[in-house]
């Protein structure tokens, strides 16, 4: 579980590719402290992953063909850049919201707008997700967690503040192109409810 507070940004260092599996070592000071193991869970661009080996500086996920197929990883290269974030301790501050580290789509960035110090992100929204995304509600982009300023028919608006602009990947981002999308679990449950309330 996660908080989508993005602790640092990575880079690949090395991209293994062998069919639709992939390896990836990320650099990442910061992230590989003395307290990483192998078997851990980091969060790469929103995705829970398992760390499979360690160096001094960088560690190694094992990214399996459904992740290949279902998130942005598979678009990865040597020199792309991730938002990393490790797995929440039980008494660790919930500054987020509850991020289970599971992609529900990628969504593409239809307009970035700068808004004085903000910068306006409009990602697409597949209608099978429309009930999920609400106004003012949390939202995880590429495992940042985020709050819906609007919600249309097909796209979903985040603002970024200059701080998640500054330690995230996300002010790179170019229209076009992919992002993880989560959305809250909390919404999932109660779209869950509704539906089996009402097959009675």
């Amino acid at each position: 579980m996660f908080s989508g507070i993005v602790q640092a940004k990575g880079r690949v260092s090395q991209c293994q590719r062998d069919a639709l599996e992939m390896t990836l070592t990320i650099t990442a000071p910061t992230i590989v402290t003395p307290t990483l193991k192998i078997g851990d869970s980091v969060a790469v661009n929103g995705i829970c992953l398992t760390v499979t080996a360690l160096q001094p500086d960088a560690f190694s996920v094992a990214v399996m063909p459904e992740t290949t197929r279902r998130t942005n990883l598979g678009q990865m290269s040597v020199g792309s850049q991730v938002n990393l974030e490790r797995a929440l301790q039980v008494n660790d501050r919930l500054d987020g919201h509850i991020v289970q580290g599971h992609v529900d789509y990628c969504g593409q960035v239809q307009e970035l707008v700068p808004d004085e110090h903000a910068l306006r992100l409009l990602i697409s929204l597949p209608a099978d997700y429309q009930a999920l995304v609400v106004p003012k509600g949390s939202i995880a982009v590429d495992g940042v967690s985020l709050t819906v300023v609007a919600v249309t028919a097909s796209t979903f608006e985040v603002d970024l503040i200059p701080h998640s602009q500054d330690v995230t990947t996300l002010s790179a981002l170019q229209i076009g192109d992919t992002v993880n999308v989560e959305t809250d679990i909390l919404g999932k449950y109660l779209a869950r409810q509704v539906v089996l309330e009402g097959s009675h």
